[in-house]
């Protein structure tokens, strides 16, 4: 099936890159030993960790002792959120986010709320940009973090994290980002952008599933502290334990150094791919873009479709994979959580379509994606008018 497909659903996941699929492959065979081995094997394989953790820590500008190794973003983001809300328990209660961040995020705040703590979820202006005013307003001498990601999965839309961060730093706050949807497709530079941990994977950028990855700052300004969320073994400074996924870790790796590589031709060619679709999409009457159109992803677009059922388009177009919400809740009927707190209600909400342009993906494909929408849309207005 995937050679007859047209994959426009890279926001949820990429096709893992054949070159990192090669990186990866001595230490899915023959190296195969525990990189927590104290013998030359080991050592060995620990090298290639450490090789790894260098390829990620210059993607990012970190310092390569400051990653902790995770299952994925998702484990990432628990740590991140769970681990500073129990280290700094005694400095106070309160977490806040903003209420289009990724179930991920949301789930472990609701969470903690039944343990005791205090969320604020700000609200989003009709583009998904905060009001930076918001922020200021909503922190107390309680705060512990403040949780907002780079670019939302959805809609593309980058937050101005930058100012975000000042802002906490200026009340004595941490500052934490899900950058799970902006890692490798934007430059990241955790210094100048002032981020104190932050939470990555490996499938979005052409990667390995099943592995991800924390930043924790361990240098001034803000050295953090973090409650360990899984025991045993000690492993990684005792902050995750559990053997190591070397051969993911390699794989995150690489895929780092390539995303470095080739970031600002993969932005250039996503970007001129999702707006010549974009541009031609909007031609269609009742159609208008979701979200801020300056400040995204150069990969990303969500369209509204006036009065037309998204999953009917998508059923209307059988080789294009496209997705009307998040895929981590997709399996869900519900309207989606981000495009709900940008205004839309709940029938609009159900109306729309993201687009997720990739580095596989050509001109030919987005032609054949964009002829294919349109007789889906004309063949639905054509039954709309005869009910």
């Amino acid at each position: 099936m995937a050679q007859d497909i047209i994959y426009l659903d890279h926001n949820a996941t990429t096709p893992l890159d054949s070159r990192i699929l090669e990186a990866m492959m001595p230490y899915l065979t023959n190296l195969y030993a525990n990189a927590s081995s104290n013998h030359i094997f080991g050592h060995e394989v620990n090298q290639a960790v450490k090789e790894a953790s260098n390829q990620i820590a210059e993607l990012i500008q970190c310092q390569p002792n400051e990653l902790i190794y995770t299952s994925g973003a998702t484990e990432s983001i628990n740590l991140a959120i769970k681990g500073v809300a129990e280290a700094y328990r005694e400095r106070g209660n309160h977490i806040i986010t903003v209420q289009t961040e990724h179930k991920a995020v949301l789930d472990v705040c609701a969470f903690l709320e039944t343990k005791g703590l205090e969320v604020t979820y700000l609200p989003v202006q009709s583009d998904g940009l905060i009001r930076l005013e918001d922020l200021k307003a909503a922190i107390k001498d309680t705060t512990l973090l403040v949780s907002v990601m780079t670019a939302n999965n959805e809609t593309g839309v980058i937050q101005p994290i930058k100012e975000i961060a000042h802002i906490a730093h200026g009340a004595g706050v941490l500052f934490f980002t899900d950058a799970t949807q902006a890692f490798g497709k934007i430059p990241l530079n955790v210094d100048d952008m002032g981020i104190d941990l932050m939470a990555f994977s490996g499938h979005k950028i052409y990667g390995p599933k099943g592995v991800g990855s924390l930043f924790v700052r361990s240098r001034r300004p803000n050295r953090v502290k973090l409650e360990s969320q899984i025991h045993g073994g000690g492993h990684q400074k005792g902050k995750r334990s559990g053997t190591l996924n070397v051969p993911g870790i390699v794989g995150l790796g690489a895929a780092a150094e390539l995303a470095r590589k080739e970031l600002a031709k993969d932005a250039k060619h996503t970007a001129e791919l999702r707006d010549y679709l974009e541009a031609e999409i909007l031609k269609i009457p009742g159609t208008k873009v979701n979200g801020n159109t300056v400040h995204r992803l150069p990969n990303t677009t969500n369209i509204y479709f006036d009065g037309i059922d998204s999953d009917a388009l998508m059923m209307g177009m059988e080789n294009i994979m496209l997705s009307n919400g998040s895929a981590c809740t997709s399996t869900l009927i519900e309207p989606s959580h981000v495009l709900q707190a940008m205004g839309l209600n709940e029938q609009e909400a159900f109306c729309c379509l993201r687009f997720g342009i990739g580095r596989i993906n050509n001109n030919n494909e987005t032609q054949s994606a964009l002829m294919q929408l349109q007789k889906a849309v004309n063949s639905l207005l054509v039954i709309k008018s005869d009910s």
